[in-house]
């Protein structure tokens, strides 16, 4: 089945949410390299939003998931795409905490720079991946999470 342009623009829109999450991650790897920094422009909207809204990414969280991941009207191209895209900005959000409650005491530390860097790659890896498929109109298959969203869409 043939997907159409615009689904396909938007299914690759979507993944900036979860790229928005990991920014922060990427402190350290901005200090030393700060052209790396260009890599963020394409989250800039989503940031914004959601730092300029009162509990701004829950809002987008629940606006995403009701209007779209659970509307049977939306092409299931977009609703694969967008219930992914949330499970691995949970994921995100999820590192994110636990760096921050269980390394707190490493800050500054070198394990917790390379760790936090990692985590900044490997998101980078999962976007530029799953940018690509939905550019070809394929679904982009993320071990473990792409199951789960069968499951939840099925």
């Amino acid at each position: 089945m043939l997907i159409p342009i615009w689904q396909r623009l938007l299914g690759v829109l979507i993944y900036m949410l979860p790229w928005s999450d990991t920014i922060p991650f990427g402190r350290s790897l901005f200090v030393q390299f700060p052209l790396l920094e260009l890599l963020a422009l394409p989250a800039l909207p989503f940031m914004i939003l959601e730092q300029g809204i009162p509990f701004g990414s829950l809002l987008i969280f629940f606006l995403l998931f009701l209007a779209v991941v659970r509307n049977p009207k939306v092409p299931y191209f977009l609703r694969f795409n967008t219930l992914q895209a949330l499970l691995v900005d949970i994921v995100v959000v999820l590192l994110g905490y636990a760096f921050q409650i269980l390394l707190q005491p490493l800050s500054g530390a070198f394990m917790l720079r390379t760790l936090t860097s990692t985590v900044l790659v490997a998101m980078l890896a999962i976007v530029i991946f799953a940018l690509i498929e939905c550019l070809r109109g394929r679904e982009p298959d993320l071990p473990g999470i792409s199951q789960a969203v069968r499951m939840q869409l099925s």
